[in-house]
């Protein structure tokens, strides 16, 4: 058995189809410790109801492993999907990690919300707010924390053993990386993030939150620091940090917001909680008119 200086993590992926959303379960042996890494929570929009499937396929998978779940831990605060960690946490009572900068995402999208006095921006719906160089432990894993910033004020890396999980950084070497134009994103930021993750060791292996296969290949959860820098179309080695921020600031401007974005952040930002209910005993999602994306 590997001591805990070089312990490796074993990573099980799970896909959600309807985001294009990979969640891990990352433990060091069966029987043994785990984190949930960017859990889904399902949501209809037409009828704007959610469900659990996705949530449950982790936990049926934890059970089955026979895994302690230490921690459930967020990249950032998504824009895609809806979050399945305040699930999780009540199924497993295991506390709900995330970057520092969430308070800085809070606070912007407070405002365009409008959520009021009622709503605290200052990280508190998480268990732990990581900061940049902060080290952890899995079991007998250890995982240190990159801040990773430029998509979200909140964006991190977790590296764990020979694994690095990146959100929404970088994507697939086909793919390219992520935009930077949502409140608090900024191209020079992820540029010199992109660095920090391509310094890792070369054999670390690189785990995505997202792939969007082209050309009728199927979704990979996974690449390699060498593969990104020699391949992705939009930052290789060679490319300067000029060259990639007119290239991202251009094709941002194409883009319109996710599908799920404002459900999506809500949820986010609470933790992976929907709001409280109304006196009415319903939760009601905000739908701020004309404030994201460009006109119609």
């Amino acid at each position: 058995m590997d001591s805990e200086a070089d312990a490796l993590p074993t990573v099980e992926p799970f896909f959600d189809p309807d985001t294009q959303t990979f969640s891990y379960v990352v433990y060091d042996h069966t029987g043994g410790a785990a984190a949930i890494i960017d859990p889904v929570l399902d949501y209809a929009p037409a009828a704007a109801r959610v469900s659990t499937a996705s949530a449950d396929a982790l936990l049926a998978f934890v059970r089955e492993q026979q895994l302690t779940v230490e921690w459930i831990l967020e990249t950032h605060a998504h824009a895609d999907h809806l979050s399945a960690a305040g699930y999780l946490a009540d199924a497993l009572h295991a506390p709900v990690a995330i970057g520092r900068g969430i308070v800085q995402v809070q606070q912007r999208f407070k405002t365009v919300f409008g959520l009021g006095e009622g709503f605290r921006a200052d990280g508190g719906q998480f268990d732990r707010l990581f900061a940049d160089g902060e080290s952890f432990r899995i079991g007998r894993l250890q995982a240190r924390v990159l801040a990773t910033p430029g998509h979200t004020d909140d964006s991190l890396t977790y590296v764990i053993g020979d694994a690095a999980f990146i959100g929404d950084t970088l994507f697939a070497p086909d793919t390219g990386t992520a935009r930077t134009d949502f409140p608090g994103g900024d191209a020079h930021r992820l540029y010199a993030s992109i660095q920090r993750i391509f310094q890792l060791p070369a054999d670390t292996r690189i785990f995505l939150c997202h792939d969007y296969p082209a050309d009728g290949r199927a979704p990979r959860p996974q690449t390699t620091i060498s593969e990104q820098r020699q391949h992705n179309v939009h930052l290789k080695d060679d490319t300067s940090e000029a060259a990639f921020v007119r290239m991202r600031q251009q094709r941002d401007a194409t883009l319109t917001p996710p599908r799920l974005i404002l459900p999506s952040l809500q949820v986010n930002i609470r933790g992976g909680r929907l709001p409280e209910p109304d006196a009415d005993g319903v939760r009601y999602l905000r739908l701020p008119v004309n404030q994201l994306g460009g006109a119609s």
